[in-house]
Formats: structure tokens, sequence, C-alpha cells
């Protein structure tokens, strides 16, 4: 009996010591939600007696620009200057920061709070909604069959975000001429943080919509490009185009002879109606001269043929006498 009882209370200290591991016992706070430069950023918060807490602060690249360990008080409470805003600079640029505080004995659960950077702490100009822009540079035109690579680019308050492609970019897919979708989420790669390529050949011809979805820390957002996708790219037809103007100025050269050996013709004819017409007036003035010719020679005649004819006639009658 004396072994139950002892055996029950050894139990019930143990429950006693033992943090119950399923209820949450962290929460997280700061000191303002805009900062600028200068101010402190201040942590507080609640978490289990002495334990030790991890607390990160991520930049808008989501890069770590701050980490620190502290341990909380003998009640669990815990306040801390993490650190003061120095001026904006490539390592601190204005832009939504997290603050994150992780347990090491709660099952590594987290607290995260979004707080804002800027040159001002007026909380009416001041948005802390963090913003995620994709851009999406595709071809315009493609090649059925030939390879094509597109472009993401992700960024937040204009930093570069992301770094597994697989994760941020996991939905992504193109939109087919035929009206299906395929996926391309495990297909990018990495040109450099918040820059990634996938390589894509087309197999339809048409338009193909790249749909590229983004999704960073809670914010999503899409960006997409249109791609004309013909049976041949445009390097073959202008080939083509190139080889059409060849034959193009070779007949061009080909006219230009022709017109010139016509203009050498018409050249020719015009030099024989001119030969012509001087033979013509060259034969008018000799028909007209023959003309003359063949009068006088009738002037001259008739005088002969008269006085042969008299002198026949003389004969003719002395004959007659004679018999």
């Amino acid at each position: 009996m004396k072994f139950k009882i002892c055996l029950s209370v050894f139990f019930l200290v143990m429950l006693m010591n033992t943090p119950n591991s399923f209820a949450e016992e962290l929460e997280l706070f700061t000191n303002s939600k805009v900062y600028s430069p200068a101010h402190n950023l201040q942590v507080y918060g609640n978490g289990l007696p002495e334990e030790n807490l991890i607390i990160r602060v991520f930049a808008p690249d989501e890069t770590i620009t701050k980490f620190d360990q502290i341990t909380t008080n003998s009640d669990g409470t815990f306040n801390y200057v993490l650190l003061t805003w120095p001026g904006p600079s490539t390592d601190f640029p204005y832009g939504t920061y997290t603050v994150e505080v992780i347990s090491t004995e709660q099952n590594g659960v987290s607290k995260k709070i979004d707080v804002k950077f800027s040159a001002t702490i007026d909380l009416l100009d001041v948005t802390i909604e963090r913003f995620v822009n994709t851009l999406v540079f595709a071809p315009e035109t493609a090649a059925k069959g030939h390879p094509i690579r597109v472009f993401v680019q992700t960024t937040s308050d204009g930093l570069l975000i992301g770094n597994e492609p697989s994760k941020l970019l996991g939905t992504t897919h193109v939109h087919l001429p035929s009206g299906s979708s395929v996926t391309l989420s495990n297909s990018f790669k990495t040109l450099h943080q918040g820059l990634y390529y996938v390589d894509y050949t087309p197999i339809e011809e048409g338009t193909h919509v790249f749909h590229v979805v983004a999704f960073s820390q809670g914010t999503t957002s899409h960006g997409s490009a249109a791609t004309t996708v013909l049976s041949q790219d445009l390097g073959g037809i202008s080939n083509q185009i190139i080889k059409l103007n060849s034959i193009l100025d070779q007949t061009s050269e080909e006219l230009e002879i022709l017109k010139s050996e016509i203009n050498g013709f018409d050249t020719t004819l015009k030099y024989a109606s001119t030969q012509i017409d001087e033979n013509i007036g060259t034969f008018a003035l000799s028909a007209k001269s023959i003309s003359e010719s063949s009068a006088q020679l009738n002037a001259l005649l008739l005088p002969i043929i008269a006085s042969v004819g008299l002198i026949v006639a003389l004969q003719i009658a002395i004959l007659a006498r004679r018999r």
C-alpha cells in the first residue's frame, strides 16, 4: 500500500515538473509596427520559464539580417532590445521585415510579426502589408518543337526574394491552345535569388500563356506572359525572305537588261524608220526624174519618127511612078 502511494506521488511530481507539450506557451509582441532610423526594435512576450528562445529578423528579400538567442525569466516573460535601426542601406533597405521567435523546448513552435522599416513612422502613410511582385519574361514568338526559355522575377519591396523555386513557384503552369494546361512546378531552375528560368518545348501551334504563381510568407502574387508558337521560327522565315529577296534582285537585274535591250531595239526601229523615210524620198525624186526624162525622150523621138514616116512615104510614091 505504501509502495502504491509513493509511486502515485512520484508520478504526480513528474507531471508537475513536466511542461505541457500540447499547450503552446509562446507569445510575441513588438513595441511598434513601424520604425524609422535610430529607433529601437524591442520584442517582448511569454514562454516557458527559463526557456531558450531564438530570435531572427528577416529582411524583405527573406535573408536573415539579425540572429540572437535569449533566455526567458523565471516566470516565462522576456523583454529584449533586439536592434537599433540603422540608416537605410543595401543591408537594411526600407521595407517589410519579419520578426520570428522560435522555442527550443516546445517542439520548435514559433511566432512571427511583420514590421515596417520606413522613413516615417506615421501609420497613416505606411502600410504594413507585404507585397510580392512577379514578372514573367517570355519570347513573343517561337517554333513548334523547339525549346524556349521563360524567365521569372519575384520581388518584395523592390528586393529579390525566394530560394527554393519548387516552393515559391509550386503552382505555376502553362495554358495550351487546346485548352489544357501543363504544370511547371518542378521545372524551374535558379539563376539568382529571385530570378528563375524554365525551358519548355511547345508541341502545339497557337498562343501559349505562362501563368506564374508565386507564394511567399503567406502572400500570393501572379504574373503571366504569352508566346505565339508557329510552324517554324522567325529564323527560318527570315532565311526564306532573304532567299526571296535574292531571287527578286536577280529578276530585277534581268528586267533591267531586258529594258536596256528594248531601248536598243526601239532606237534601231527609229533609225530604220528614218532610213525608210529617206529612201521613200529618194524613190520619189527618182520617179520624178524618170518622168521628166521620158517626156524629154518623147519630145526627141516624135520628130525622128515623123521624118522616117515621111521618107518611107516618098519612097513608096517613087516606086509607084516607076511602074
